[in-house]
């Protein structure tokens, strides 16, 4: 595996990473402030609309992980989660305000001459994507407050990649379906 995929596994494992970490082996919070400085030098030529915030939370999970070496903060590395459905919420809830949505953007690379219906439809994607990340970024924050390992590692490691997964095959059978009428 290339060292870009393994940082980004790293990532996606962040939750049982961390469940590790905090379980058995502190020892892990230094590696993983490692990856993550990895993640951000290596994110630091690459283009696209999720580049910069990826760059920041690499360097908010380093900060997270070198924090959580201090005596007694642990409980630091489980607000990552909280911290990118916070920073996805910014980014794709400014979009809404300061020209052009998020997921429209996203589309215009498909398809650069979208029709008004396709806008509006991307506009309402883009705030479905503002909604599930309150309510997700809420239910985390939860999980950090109510101090139970295996809740957090739940809902931060399963439950809410599953959701993730699920809004996106439902806004892709939407969409198809919306193209199949049109």
């Amino acid at each position: 595996m290339r060292l870009p995929g393994l940082t980004g596994v790293a990532t996606l494992a962040w939750p049982l990473l961390v469940w590790l970490a905090v379980r058995h082996h502190v020892a892990l919070l230094l590696p993983l402030a490692l990856l993550f400085l990895l993640r951000g030098w290596l994110l630091r030529h690459q283009a696209g609309p999720f580049n910069a915030l990826s760059q920041r939370l690499a360097l908010a999970g380093a900060a997270l992980c070198l924090f959580s070496l201090l005596p007694g903060q642990q409980h630091l590395l489980l607000w990552y989660p909280v911290a990118v459905n916070g920073a996805l919420l910014l980014l794709f809830g400014s979009s809404l305000f300061s020209g052009i949505p998020l997921v429209e953007q996203l589309a215009r690379l498909r398809e650069p001459d979208l029709p008004p219906r396709a806008v509006r439809y991307t506009r309402r994607v883009t705030q479905i994507w503002c909604l599930f990340f309150i309510l997700n970024g809420t239910i985390a924050t939860f999980t950090c407050l109510h101090g139970d390992m295996a809740l957090w590692t739940l809902w931060n490691g399963l439950l809410s990649y599953l959701l993730i997964g699920l809004l996106m095959a439902g806004e892709w059978l939407v969409r198809q379906r919306i193209r199949r009428a049109a």
